[in-house]
């Protein structure tokens, strides 16, 4: 939604700065609610005139401001656009109400049409700052659009040289001004009106109609299966193909997705040139007039395909901002350039004034020097005077005084010389001051690192200490479980040796058990084996006498090793017996 505001907003400002007829940057009340009106019946708005004549219900009457018309204009009108609404329409709009002011009576190569084309082309191609401008990056990309579309070859000696005339206190051009260099046909020479023409629609159908290509191609039918020339129109989403390239006889559509898919076919049917548009609910057989524009189409119907899928804009829309982030990152980087520049002269300028100060210094010191220098020239004149003036009276005294006057010489001369060399001493230490000044700075660092390890040292003793402890903590444990373990497991060796003691006892029970049991069993077989012979007899004489055989007391008790040769109650015992061992180990 963004991006289609923005666009609108181009075309809006070029009709509110139409209606601004005194140039205040103001419009009446009156021409802006007939504006809103219009804008909202090619929108497709609704309009609400009773919130328009509330947001412009106050006491002033007079003409309200750009940024005054903005809000309304943004809350009643923008927020509510759909993209469902003709941009032509909505764009002729805007150029009517613009173009009898602005435009010049020159004669011009383009007619209205083209020149409303080329208004329409500017909004896209212009950037988004106010006044609307077209740099000249954007004009030669159009100026070279508009020359391959003409067949032409491009001048970049021609475009050069009219950059370098270019005004320098100007960004761009304004729309007014590109279209006078279009229409005077300074980079068109050689070329009719129509071709010229011819190149306008061309750009503005890719450009602003989105119309990636488009041309003359055989598509055979669905019902009928007969061949019939169409003219096909390839736009990101759909291909739309019509009767004839006036384009008012529309025949039919094949909507692109993702799902779509393009694929050659071989020659067939004498016809030629063939390929396949395979979509989800229908397949189109389409033949071109040659191989070249049959892989140009193919080429072209993958490429829409693909970026269905990757979801990106149109080529031309992607180029355009990249062109635009290009120019947003050279600016950023002029920017910093001259930032650094500036930085640079301000640090320059700083040590020139450093410089002139020490110049100034310099000169002082020498006006000094000179000073004393004519102090002493000064004293050694006086001196020589009072020596002429007293040379007649006392020769023996000027004897002296020139004596005197040498040493006074000599003295100077010294004192010049210490002066010299109290210089150099100064120079020297303070040489020595920064030399000592960056010792102790050195110094401190090295103290505050020796600081750091040492901290780092003690508290890395501290830690193996801490480890060492916990050392001989973890063995002393270690070598108590260990110790209790060994208990342990002398213990259980021990209770392992009396279990087998007792489980060899048991066996042995166990086995006399088995041998009297034996011994019961084959005697209660004999008995048995007599009572049955017996009570056979008794049946065979007296059938109506049964004998009461003896029958155990006792249920019968079964172990590991079968039958019990032992009562209940002597099991009893012995699992008292059993249960006192193992709870006394």
């Amino acid at each position: 939604m963004g991006g289609l505001k923005d666009e609108l907003l181009k075309a809006i400002w070029h009709a509110f700065t139409a209606l601004d007829l005194d140039r205040s940057g103001k419009v009446s009340k009156s021409q802006l609610k007939v504006l809103s009106h219009n804008l909202c019946t090619v929108l497709k708005v609704p309009h609400d005139p009773v919130a328009l004549e509330e947001h412009f219900r106050d006491d002033d009457e007079g003409p309200v401001s750009n940024q005054g018309y903005m809000p309304y204009l943004n809350k009643f009108i923008l927020e509510k656009v759909q993209d469902n609404f003709d941009k032509i329409e909505f764009n002729r709009m805007c150029w009517t109400l613009c173009v009898k002011k602005n435009l010049t009576k020159s004669p011009l190569l383009t007619t209205e049409e083209d020149t409303f084309k080329i208004w329409v082309i500017f909004n896209f191609l212009s950037e988004d700052k106010y006044p609307l401008i077209i740099v000249p990056e954007e004009i030669e990309y159009l100026l070279k659009k508009l020359t391959e579309a003409m067949g032409g070859g491009w001048q970049q000696e021609q475009f050069e040289h009219y950059k370098i005339n270019f005004d320098d206190g100007k960004d761009g051009l304004s729309v007014w001004e590109l279209i006078e260099l279009i229409g005077n046909g300074h980079f068109s020479k050689g070329m009719d009106r129509q071709s010229l023409s011819m190149a306008i629609n061309e750009v503005f159908n890719e450009l602003i109609l989105d119309v990636l290509k488009q041309g003359y191609m055989m598509k055979k039918g669905h019902k009928r299966k007969n061949w019939t020339e169409r003219w096909f129109v390839l736009k990101p989403h759909i291909i739309s193909y019509y009767v004839s390239e006036d384009l008012k006889d529309k025949k039919g559509e094949i909507l692109l997705d993702e799902n779509c898919c393009v694929e050659s076919l071989p020659d067939k049917d004498g016809k030629k040139c063939l390929f396949l548009i395979k979509c989800l609910d229908k397949t189109f057989e389409i033949s071109a007039s040659d191989k070249k524009k049959k892989q140009e189409w193919i080429q072209a119907i993958h490429s829409t395909i693909h970026l269905l899928e990757l979801g990106s804009p149109p080529p031309h829309k992607e180029a355009r901002e990249r062109r635009k982030e290009q120019r947003k990152k050279l600016l950023a980087e002029q920017e910093e350039l001259e930032r650094q520049m500036k930085e640079l002269q301000a640090a320059n300028e700083n040590k020139q004034q450093e410089l002139e100060t020490v110049r100034k210094k310099l000169e002082e010191a020498a006006s000094r020097a000179a000073e004393e220098e004519k102090k002493r020239l000064q004293t050694q004149v006086e001196l020589q005077a009072r020596f002429s003036t007293e040379l007649e009276r006392e020769k023996h005294i000027r004897q002296q005084m020139e004596e005197q006057v040498a040493q006074k010489s000599s003295e100077l001369e010294q004192y010049l010389q210490r002066v010299r060399e109290l210089e150099d001493m100064y120079l020297q230490l303070q040489e020595a001051l920064e030399d000592e000044r960056q010792a102790r700075q050195d110094e401190e660092t090295v103290r505050k690192l020796q600081a750091r390890l040492l901290e780092e040292e003690s508290a890395k003793r501290a830690e193996l200490e801490r480890w060492h402890v916990e050392q001989r903590q973890a063995i002393q444990t270690t070598e108590a479980e260990k110790q209790e373990l060994e208990n342990q497991r002398v213990l259980k060796e021990r209770a392992l040796q009396e279990a087998m003691a007792q489980l060899h006892q048991l066996e042995l029970e166990r086995k006399q058990a088995l041998e009297q049991y034996e011994g019961v069993k084959k005697k209660l077989e004999m008995a048995t084996s007599k009572t049955k012979s017996w009570k056979d007899k008794v049946a065979q004489h007296e059938g109506l006498i049964r004998l009461i055989e003896p029958g155990s007391k006792n249920p019968h008790l079964i172990t590991n090793w079968g039958p019990a040769a032992f009562t209940e109650a002597e099991l009893e015992e012995r699992e008292k017996t059993w249960k006192g061992k193992k709870l006394a180990e």
